[in-house]
């Protein structure tokens, strides 16, 4: 299951805005799940490759991706060790 997951992150775009972050990336997932488009980790070279990552993931380089989105987690590492994970769902009457 874990392989039809995206994997992206909008970071690559805004780069770190600090305090301002956690929502920019909350609004980021929410956007995504209401305009069913995964967005691109931009600047992605095919031949960075890392050993330590499974390049069988399914990343989402460098293109945004249209397709049903359903959920999309946020993850915010901070200074100090202040973290945040939050997932957000799309809405179904």
């Amino acid at each position: 299951a874990a392989y039809k997951l995206n994997i992206s992150s909008t970071k690559s775009m805004t780069g770190h805005l600090l305090g301002a972050a956690g929502a920019v990336e909350a609004m980021a997932c929410v956007l995504s799940i209401q305009n069913d488009i995964v967005p691109p980790t931009i600047n992605h070279n095919e031949e960075d490759k890392d050993e330590e990552i499974d390049y069988n993931l399914n990343f989402t380089f460098n293109k945004a991706e249209k397709r049903e989105v359903r959920a999309a987690l946020s993850n915010t590492f901070g200074f100090g060790g202040h973290n945040a994970c939050v997932i957000f769902k799309k809405y179904a009457e």
